[in-house]
């Protein structure tokens, strides 16, 4: 990354108001996508927070280093020496391999002066549907401020959705193309995501798929088949954040799965193999990467963007305590930002609770700062880019928008927000 590309974002971060989100276009693309008159207008009632006003401004060569990052991260978890390291620690579901690559993973990252840095990867990201209709839904003042940024960035994105749930299927063994999708969570209308469940069914029925969106205790097997209401169902978007299927009301899902009498995307094993936070004390290992045959390049540049993690246990307490401040905690299997604690944040009491679960310590990466305008206020708030991706290529970037430890849609002025790319040349027409 130049300095003169990442000065320009960071000076277009903190004073560029010339594109913002057109709501109006925001809320007829929203009733255009769902197909349902009514539906920007419901959702701005129930997430009010959701969609912030400004795009975060990113340089193009660190877009480009974040893309790499993720084929990088691929890469290593294909490698043998590295999965039996991640499946060393993982459930015995975890074993069975089907062949699907994951539907719709996601890369969060901060982006700081020195380059990218990796955060987090994700199994089941929010948020994908939403932000195609918001990377449309962008403005400028004039011609002269439009002209240098692409701010349609989401072109294409049902056409590569629909190509990736085929694949998923043809990659189990199957033929031709899945005739019903089952998109699965808990009480899916009362997730906080339920309208993007929404989009997604229209996006894909729009394609040629039947859709069902559907709780898991709505499936049943019979015959080796399984269906929701009689009717056959071929492939599961799995949006449920219990990764391993473990839970008595998934039974049915699990056995489903183990079977292989439907196609199950992500799985159990994507998540055990990418995004169980564990992982990253590997990604961050430079000498194992090696050792496992990731090439050098590779291990160079995760050496740089994927900050040194470490498992939390008895042994290495103490010292994880002295240098908390410096320190990020998360669950290994957590999800959401919930339950995870800046160190200079935590107490004794939350320290117990970290030493008593499942944690990483992950070296701090200060997210990056995005000025914006609330009412007659302006206040920075903190950007966390996240990258959807499929088969190590990136479907489609966005940001989130936030204060506090973590990521949230509860910060006004905050939540989704577009990205455009920054190259050199583009800064002065805006500032």
């Amino acid at each position: 990354m130049t300095v003169e590309s990442w000065a320009g974002a960071e000076l277009l971060n903190r004073g560029c108001f010339c594109i913002t989100l057109d709501r109006q276009a925001l809320e007829k693309s929203l009733d255009r996508e769902a197909g349902a008159a009514g539906f920007a207008a419901s959702l701005a009632r129930s997430h009010p927070l959701l969609f912030s006003n400004v795009p975060v401004f990113v340089p193009a060569e660190t877009m480009a280093e974040m893309a790499r990052v993720v084929t990088a991260v691929e890469a290593a978890g294909r490698l043998p020496g590295y999965q039996d390291a991640a499946l060393a620690w993982s459930p015995a579901i975890a074993q069975a391999e089907f062949g699907p690559l994951g539907a719709l993973m996601g890369y969060d990252f901060h982006v700081t002066p020195d380059g990218p840095r990796l955060i987090e990867v994700n199994t089941n990201a929010g948020g994908a549907f939403l932000n195609a209709v918001l990377a449309r839904a962008q403005s400028a003042c004039c011609a002269e401020v439009l002209a240098p940024f692409d701010i349609r960035p989401s072109e294409g994105f049902g056409d590569r959705i629909a190509d990736m749930f085929v694949a998923e299927w043809r990659l189990q063994g199957r033929s031709g193309r899945p005739a019903t999708i089952a998109i699965i969570d808990d009480q899916p209308e009362e997730q906080h995501l339920y309208p993007e469940f929404r989009l997604a069914e229209a996006l894909l029925e729009s394609r040629g798929f039947r859709v069902v969106i559907a709780d898991p205790g709505d499936l049943t097997m019979t015959g080796g088949r399984v269906a929701i209401g009689g009717e056959p169902v071929d492939l599961v978007y799995n949006r449920l954040v219990d990764f391993a299927l473990d839970e008595p009301r998934h039974a049915v899902l699990r056995a489903a799965y183990l079977a292989g009498a439907v196609v199950v995307t992500p799985n159990p094993r994507i998540h055990a193999l990418l995004a169980d936070k564990r992982n990253l004390t590997l990604l961050s290992d430079a000498d194992r990467l090696r050792r496992w045959g990731l090439p050098q390049g590779d291990v160079e540049l995760l050496g740089a963007a994927v900050p040194k993690t470490t498992i939390v246990s008895a042994a290495n307490a103490d010292d994880l305590w002295r240098d908390r401040r410096r320190l990020f905690f998360k669950p290994a299997g957590g999800h959401g930002s919930k339950a995870a604690y800046r160190g200079d944040k935590i107490t004794r009491g939350v320290w117990d609770s970290i030493l008593a679960g499942a944690y990483v310590a992950q070296t701090f990466a200060a997210p990056g700062p995005r000025m914006i305008e609330h009412g007659e206020t302006r206040s920075e708030l903190k950007v966390d880019v996240r990258l959807y991706t499929y088969a190590g290529e990136v479907l489609l970037a966005a940001a989130r928008l936030y204060q506090g430890q973590t990521t949230n849609m509860r910060t006004p002025g905050g939540g989704f927000a577009s990205v455009l790319e920054v190259r050199a040349s583009t800064t002065a027409a805006c500032v």
